[in-house]
């Protein structure tokens, strides 16, 4: 459990004001200390993050974050902060001091949470210091709410009882297999890992770990080659189901593999286990529609050194700039925030995704259309500029 990607991870995220007694709650509930716990307001600053094994839900990510009415210049730092770990979280706990509610940040972050459809509970704190008639009017202003004391074991372990099931209502298992329901039991699947500067020494990453872990999980036999013996290997196999080759590679792999095997990429793979694959398949469409000049963002979660052969800030920008007649203004982002103002682009071509959970992809995809912004993916533009984008999604097709 402790090796489970965060990716893979339920993201229970806790909010509410400074001092309300987040972090003291979750340490309660995990019986870890997970964050630093004072009397002092702002004692969490930067969102705090514990993987673990909750029973009985299984792996989870716990993220403690600061307080929503933090101050000053770097308590606004903190607070975006704070509101960039909501789109990927999969349930939220908002906790409320209740002789100090703050119902202005408690009615726009549960605005949010509803509009990024994330399911939510409220918990309303510090009962033991509340009176009775303070109770009464909390209880009646909030029938749906947790009413605890963190300091109270009892309180703690009845407020787990009704997160666990929460969370078991609330939180459904969205993502589809990357290629269980795509492979029938005991087909052949053979993934093309080319090894070249930009291959981690060593190790596979992380893409091509998950889906030789989900060909496991459903009986699929998954035979692994690198780009420069794939000729060979097809000779030695016999009804092969699918090849999912590295994008980078997409050209040479389609000129080896027969027109009869169904082909596709990792990055178009991750396009429909993470996010919407009919909303990026349709941004494709958007490369022959963009204006002169074209602004074009090019988004990837994670954060590396980029080499002479990276795919996001090297391959795709010069295929773009030798396919496209427009002039082009390109912009590279790596890492988990995306530029404040997004209105001045007319396209975003986005990674795979394997970092991010479904829950953070969604909303970055609702942000897009917010903003009324075509988006398309890494493995998408590849498969499109090689003349092979038909191919590569056709086994997707109902």
């Amino acid at each position: 459990m402790d090796k489970t990607p965060s990716s893979n991870r339920i993201t229970i995220a806790f909010y509410g004001r400074r001092n309300a007694g987040k972090s003291q709650l979750l340490n309660g509930i995990t019986g870890q200390e997970v964050a630093v716990v004072s009397p002092v307001p702002g004692t969490t600053t930067d969102p705090v993050k514990k993987a673990m094994e909750f029973h009985p839900l299984g792996p989870v990510l716990f993220i403690d974050t600061a307080g929503l009415d933090d101050e000053g210049e770097l308590g606004r730092r903190r607070v975006e902060k704070t509101r960039q770990v909501i789109e990927g979280t999969d349930f939220a706990v908002y906790v409320m001091d209740i002789n100090d509610p703050g119902e202005e940040e408690y009615r726009r972050t549960t605005d949010r949470f509803r509009e990024l459809k994330i399911p939510y509970l409220t918990v309303i704190n510090k009962t033991d210091t509340a009176g009775s008639r303070r109770l009464a009017t909390m209880k009646a202003n909030y029938p749906e709410a947790v009413f605890l004391s963190a300091v109270d074991p009892g309180d703690l372990e009845r407020f787990k009882r009704i997160l666990v099931e929460k969370i078991r209502n609330s939180v459904k298992e969205e993502e589809p297999p990357l290629v269980g329901d795509l492979v029938p039991y005991n087909g052949k699947v053979v993934l093309v890992v080319p090894i070249d500067a930009q291959a981690p020494k060593g190790r596979l990453i992380l893409p091509q770990v998950q889906v030789i872990r989900d060909c496991l999980d459903h009986g699929i036999k998954s035979y692994v080659v690198r780009d420069t013996e794939l000729a060979s290997a097809l000779e030695d196999l016999d009804g092969i189901d699918l090849v999912i080759t590295d994008s980078q590679a997409f050209k040479e792999v389609a000129r080896i593999v027969p027109e009869s095997i169904k082909l596709t990429s990792f990055s178009i793979l991750f396009a429909r286990h993470k996010g919407d694959f009919a909303t990026l398949l349709v941004g494709i469409k958007s490369l022959e529609q963009l204006p002169d000049p074209a602004r074009i963002l090019i988004a990837e979660n994670c954060t590396h050194n980029p080499g002479c052969e990276d795919i996001g800030r090297v391959k795709i920008q010069a295929l773009l700039r030798k396919n496209l007649p427009q002039r082009l203004e390109i912009k590279t982002i790596g890492g988990k925030e995306l530029p404040a103002d997004l209105s001045q682009y007319d396209l975003v071509i986005h990674c795979g995704g394997c970092m991010l959970n479904h829950r953070a992809m969604q909303s970055r995809l609702l942000l897009f259309r917010e903003h009324d912004i075509p988006v398309t993916n890494y493995g998408m533009v590849l498969a499109y500029f090689n003349g092979i984008l038909e191919r590569a999604t056709e086994i997707f097709k109902v």
